[in-house]
């Protein structure tokens, strides 16, 4: 038996297509129904029924926002007990890092803009009120990833700059507001439809925490498109960007780069190397850290 045919109502399935592209340890299928509708199948351990439940809880919560996202269907455990599966609604469309760089580069700032303008409603989602405070969280966090970085065996070049950076401006960890979190925010988890209209996608590694450590993997959206990328900022903010933003965001890059090598050691190579080269873009983009915006934003648009 396969590792969803004892979901109910999979026999109604007309057919499944696995879908491979992405580094989540989830596995993922494309299922068209007999009626034709096509739904989202997202599979992983048991281990994780607890998250996935929350998940689904906090997905469904947030129908409200009318974000076009994926919101789940159902969610239940498969595999002969070892799995736990959740179906999501389909997004129809294309991935936005492949058609954006088609577009005018006004059109690619407009739909960064509007990336921004959806992740500002994301994050009106408040987090718990027992939430631990985000410098205590974070800082813990920063340690962990250092000390991964450190014992991974390769040394990035320019590594000094980095660390010298972090351990520099903690402080500005101190009495961030905490929200909703989608965990992993960037270009390559959108979808563009006919219309031109962003979609969002692949929520499953949501957290909570500071609203602004969404902008830490901004640099795969930059890679892209950086009319996009100074977009997406200037959406959230509605073009009102505080100084202190871009020292945060500078720092979180920063912490999520040192973190994506030992990360990245746990795939294919080529991820590897493809972390490796980031560093060294967003190296270049930031002067060797004496920027404080990166030269990709564009103050003017």
């Amino acid at each position: 038996m396969g590792i969803y045919q004892d979901i109910s109502g999979s026999r109604k399935w007309k057919k499944v297509e696995d879908i491979k592209k992405g580094w989540s340890l989830e596995k993922k299928f494309k299922i068209t129904l007999d009626s034709g509708e096509m739904q989202l199948l997202r599979i992983v351990d048991r281990e994780q029924t607890e998250r996935k439940q929350r998940e689904f809880k906090l997905l469904s919560d947030l129908k409200p926002l009318n974000i076009w996202m994926s919101t789940p269907i159902e969610t239940g455990i498969c595999n002969e007990g070892k799995s736990v599966y959740t179906l999501f609604t389909w997004l129809e469309g294309r991935d936005a890092d492949v058609l954006l760089p088609q577009y005018s580069i006004q059109e690619q700032y407009n739909l960064g803009v509007r990336a921004g303008e959806i992740l500002k409603k994301l994050h009106s989602h408040s987090a718990p009120r027992d939430q631990i405070s985000w410098e205590s969280r974070y800082n813990k966090k920063i340690d962990q990833k250092i000390k991964a970085y450190k014992n991974c065996g390769v040394v990035l070049e320019g590594e000094h700059y980095y660390l010298e950076y972090i351990n520099q401006q903690r402080e500005l960890l101190n009495d961030r507001p905490q929200s909703f979190q989608h965990g992993d925010y960037h270009i390559g988890n959108m979808i563009l439809n006919d219309k031109k209209e962003l979609g969002i996608i692949d929520f499953n590694r949501f957290n909570f925490g500071d609203p602004w450590e969404e902008f830490n993997r901004i640099t795969f959206s930059a890679e892209v498109s950086a009319e996009f990328a100074t977009g997406m900022i200037n959406g959230y903010f509605n073009k009102d960007v505080p100084v202190k933003f871009f020292s945060l965001m500078k720092l979180y890059i920063a912490v999520n780069q040192i973190a994506a090598l030992p990360w990245a050691l746990e795939y294919e190579i080529t991820d590897v190397k493809i972390m490796k080269n980031l560093f060294k873009k967003t190296l270049k983009s930031y002067d060797d850290f004496t920027l404080n915006r990166p030269n990709w934003y564009k103050s003017k648009m």
